[in-house]
């Protein structure tokens, strides 16, 4: 950090971390949480504890007992981020984004390690995983929180675990139980998201997805080609339990439910793509999503209902079923699944899965420009701490630069739920740009719940045989920078 640049932001950065005093206990760890973040946000090459003790002028040793033995409150410091974000950024279209993240790592020392797939080296190798839960509202987006996976049936040697500083009641979750915790942890903290959207990790997990639908929580997940179900419901007999013929009043505890005979089998989702004869009747809407090193990238969409088969093989639904692919690699298929309101158009839905890139650019910043992978500790609290403070110095630097290139509206780019608004139009006059979240019946999906008119959209007319003309243009926000920030 040059003198320049100190000047600019101290006053904005010790104003901002003062809100956090109430989590730090003792005032000298706030004094080593302000020298941690702004080692953070410095032009330092490496940002790991020592280059960013020596350039504060003190000592490493200092840094590491704040990171590993001090007491201070990290789960409450991220509360209270996220109860900044949801006082200053809350947005009813915001968009909650759940993805994962890995750090190269050598040995076997460091907690949570394991041969595992790294998607920074993309492929398997020695790495730790941690989950994460992003937040985008417009023009801002921002790590709301993160925690470590500690792998199964690989740290269970209690004297590997102490040797590590594994906490006793730390064990083995999947990662959509830690994605379930981070959400549950943000909406206790009154941020609220619009849509929630994640990969098909977490799309075919169904567990993961009632839990959404209970909640009244709209999504759109990617999810794995092998899904099940049927694009017509099936016919479901209902029968009763003997037991249960007399007693009238308890008749709902004893009927079963199967799936009749005359039934068409259910279908993976892959094989509705190729031979479903309703897909097929549907016509594909073009849109370009955003322009690329290599031109405009140009992406056609469908979508019908899809009702689900679950764990009991019936039907559960129905769902939107949207398919997506590149135009120019029509063998490069995505398909999403979504409880989202009926009227919701394929746009939207379009729209809210490609909000998934907007998380990758939030870990290559904090990458990049905070050192998130730059750890070189060991122990399991000061890895999870060191999380915490790169969600906490990303807060800092979203608002900072959001503050001093501008806040765009993000209404022109974002179509509402049931058509598109006109660019240039009255902002408070618009329709809302995406479907209000909310607890939905998913088997009133194809009712018409309002009296709103529904405007169709219309086919892209294309400038050449291969590319569509611009309908929406989600523009690549550019990479969090401090230095190009002052530079305005």
């Amino acid at each position: 950090m040059d003198a320049d640049t100190i000047m600019e932001i101290r006053p904005a950065l010790t104003q901002y971390l003062h809100e956090f005093d109430g989590c730090m206990g003792r005032v000298s760890n706030c004094a080593h949480m302000e020298t941690y973040v702004s080692g953070q946000l410095s032009d330092l090459d490496r940002k790991s504890v020592e280059p960013i003790a020596d350039a504060a002028g003190v000592p490493p040793r200092t840094l590491q007992e704040f990171l590993s033995m001090m007491k201070w409150d990290d789960y409450a410091v991220i509360d209270q981020l996220q109860h900044r974000v949801a006082r200053r950024h809350g947005d009813p279209n915001s968009v909650g984004i759940i993805d994962e993240t890995s750090y190269h790592k050598q040995g076997k020392k460091t907690a949570c390690v394991k041969r595992q797939y790294c998607g920074a080296r993309g492929k398997v190798d020695n790495c730790v995983v941690s989950v994460h839960l992003g937040y985008a509202a417009g023009d801002f987006h921002t790590l709301l929180d993160g925690d470590l996976f500690l792998p199964e049936d690989t740290w269970d040697d209690p004297a590997r675990r102490r040797e590590a500083g594994i906490p006793d009641d730390v064990v083995y979750r999947p990662k959509w139980v830690i994605a379930d915790e981070l959400i549950h942890r943000a909406l206790s903290n009154g941020v609220r998201f619009g849509w929630l959207t994640f990969d098909e990790y977490y799309g075919g997990n169904g567990p993961f997805r009632r839990g959404l639908e209970a909640m009244g929580q709209n999504y759109v997940a990617e999810i794995p080609v092998d899904l099940m179900g049927w694009t017509k419901p099936p016919e479901v007999h209902y029968q009763d339990h003997p037991r249960d013929k007399a007693a009238p009043a308890r008749r709902d505890s004893g009927v079963k439910r199967r799936l009749k005979v005359r039934n068409a089998p259910a279908v993976e989702v892959r094989n509705v793509l190729k031979h479903s004869p309703v897909l097929r009747k549907v016509p594909w809407e073009r849109f370009r999503v955003k322009d690329g090193e290599k031109g405009p990238m140009v992406w056609e969409a469908k979508r019908v209902p899809f009702w689900i088969k679950d764990e009991k093989g019936l039907p559960c639904g129905p769902y939107h079923l949207m398919i997506a692919r590149p135009v120019l690699q029509p063998n490069e298929v995505k398909f999403f699944l979504s409880n989202a309101p009926p009227p919701t158009t394929v746009e939207t839905l379009l729209l809210v899965a490609f909000s998934r890139w907007r998380v990758e650019r939030m870990f290559e910043d904090s990458k990049t420009e905070l050192g998130m992978d730059h750890f070189e500790v060991r122990k399991y609290l000061s890895i999870q701490r060191h999380l915490v403070l790169t969600c906490v110095s990303h807060l800092f630097l979203a608002e900072f630069c959001l503050a001093h290139r501008g806040k765009k509206s993000g209404a022109d780019r974002m179509p509402g739920a049931v058509g598109h608004a006109l660019s240039g139009s009255d902002l408070e006059r618009r329709r809302p740009m995406l479907a209000p979240a909310g607890r939905i019946h998913l088997r009133a999906i194809e009712d018409n719940p309002g009296t709103q008119g529904r405007r169709a959209l219309q086919p892209l007319q294309e400038e050449n045989p291969r590319i569509a003309r611009e309908r929406d243009h989600v523009e690549e926000p550019t990479p969090l920078s401090l230095a190009a920030a002052i530079a305005l």
